[in-house]
């Protein structure tokens, strides 16, 4: 008995004759979608910024939240659904570990603390991989976001060069 392509859309875990999982391929085109968010690690501390689309001029800015805390020393900028994000940031608040999804959440989060090894920033996909990195950015505008910051970033970049590099990123590819 074969399964039609409907059946492997809707598992999880299910992998397609090819070697794909669908559910994982929707969630990482919802990032693609999503605001574009970047974070610089520097060695004074870690920067999070994030594009924010007023999409109506009925939306009142302010609650539009794109980067959240999850304790004093850890915090995340978020690109792809936000209902998912807010789901992952109360299950990243409470224990990340113990959280049983029945689906791959469509949102791709950069988080940034401080440890005793100093600033950090990982990047955490849809498929559950974490990754760390200098800088990185994603969303709709990351291909070029991140072009421009492996040509700009270095790693004695102050905070406030990582503030200005990261206003210039947003601005462009809110253009």
């Amino acid at each position: 008995m074969y399964l039609t392509r409907s059946e492997y859309d809707r598992g999880v875990n299910t992998f397609s004759p090819e070697g794909r999982l669908f559910q994982v391929e929707y969630a990482i085109e919802a990032i693609k979608l999503g605001s574009t968010a970047l974070g610089i690690q520097t060695k004074e501390g870690v920067l999070l910024a994030v594009e924010k689309r007023v999409t109506s001029k009925l939306l009142e800015p302010n609650s539009i939240e794109k980067i959240m805390e999850i304790d004093r020393h850890v915090g995340c900028a978020m690109s792809g659904l936000t209902a998912d994000s807010r789901t992952m940031i109360d299950h990243a608040r409470v224990e990340a570990q113990e959280a049983i999804m029945s689906r791959p959440f469509g949102v791709a989060l950069l988080i940034a603390g401080v440890d005793e090894k100093g600033p950090q920033l990982f990047h955490a996909d849809p498929s559950g991989t974490f990754t760390q990195y200098d800088a990185v950015a994603i969303g709709a505008g990351s291909e070029g976001a991140n072009t421009e910051l492996q040509e700009q970033f270095h790693k004695s970049m102050t905070l406030v060069e990582a503030e200005n590099l990261s206003l210039k990123l947003l601005k462009q590819v809110m253009e």
